[in-house]
């Protein structure tokens, strides 16, 4: 069970560690890995998980556990914890998809980041970035900047931030299971992402980007105009940003066993989510958390 212990470092510091512990030294000679040809679009079994950035982390964990029938894992961090709910069991490899909660620290709140694992980055790492880099800039989309290390988190030329780990992606060693909630009380029971979606400054723009990093699109959808991206199992989608608003993570789902819908939204309001209507996606619940994140429940 985890220690209430206290450490202190950076987010992007905290994240680049969860690489590092996954994977073998970032700094490889480019010209020992594979051809530089053989690594865009990136070899990627799906989207693994995501954070949510919050002004409370605990009442954030206790919220989602409330939701999500699982565990609840926790790291010591900056001084207080970072939290993991896990998407389905936790194995001997600790290969399991989850939502990870991060504080805000008065960064206001938002999904933070996704990300997509990818198969042999150990050696591929660097080559991996230099390529992306090279690509990106040859397309006329900016210049890219990658993060420190194989688990470092980069931002697409909107700032939504992406990481990249090893395939498959795993739990980090050093978060433990917490005591913070019992266990197995939730409304549905999670069993990966099941999609992501974003809404860009530019549709078009976006597409090549983004098609850069996973090949072709899948398919695109009307009524709302959005843009899918088919990642394994998993799906991500791309939508104009309304004027006035930023471009962001918007909502992302997950995919949960069978449920009683009627029950599963009574539950969610009396968790204090407010359950909103999704004409766009008519077999989902979608709602927003307490602190207005945006999440839907897919039943597979």
């Amino acid at each position: 069970m985890i220690e209430h212990s206290r450490t202190n470092v950076s987010r992007r510091t905290f994240m680049a560690g969860l690489g590092a512990a996954a994977s073998l030294p970032w700094l490889r000679s480019v010209q020992a890995q594979a051809p530089r040809g053989s690594l865009l679009p990136i070899a990627t079994p799906k989207i693994d998980h995501l954070d949510v950035i919050v002004p409370d982390v605990a009442a954030s964990a206790r919220f989602y556990m409330g939701v999500f029938n699982t565990r609840l894992h926790a790291q010591p961090f900056q001084g207080g914890f970072r939290y993991f709910v896990l998407f389905g069991d936790l194995p001997a490899n600790r290969q399991v998809g989850y939502l990870a909660i991060g504080d805000s620290r008065g960064r206001g709140t938002y999904i933070g980041h996704f990300c997509t694992s990818i198969f042999d980055y150990r050696q591929n790492s660097a080559a991996i970035a230099s390529a992306l880099v090279e690509a990106v800039d040859k397309a006329g989309l900016g210049k890219l900047t990658m993060g420190s290390g194989p688990g470092g988190i980069f931002s697409d030329p909107d700032g939504i931030e992406i990481q990249f780990l090893p395939a498959p992606d795993t739990l980090v060693t050093v978060a433990e299971p917490s005591d913070l909630v019992e266990p197995n009380k939730g409304l549905v029971t999670p069993k990966g992402v099941d999609h992501v979606l974003l809404h860009v400054s530019d549709l078009e723009k976006g597409v090549q980007f983004y098609r850069i990093l996973y090949g072709k699109e899948a398919s695109r959808q009307k009524n709302p105009d959005r843009i899918w991206f088919q990642i394994g199992d998993t799906r991500l989608g791309l939508e104009q940003v309304t004027a006035g608003q930023k471009p962001r993570i918007a909502h992302f789902g997950v995919k949960v066993a069978a449920f009683d819908r009627g029950a599963v939204i009574s539950g969610l309001r009396t968790l204090g989510a407010e359950v909103v209507p999704s004409p766009d996606e008519p077999d989902v619940v979608r709602f927003r958390d307490k602190d207005g994140n945006s999440v839907e429940l897919k039943a597979v």
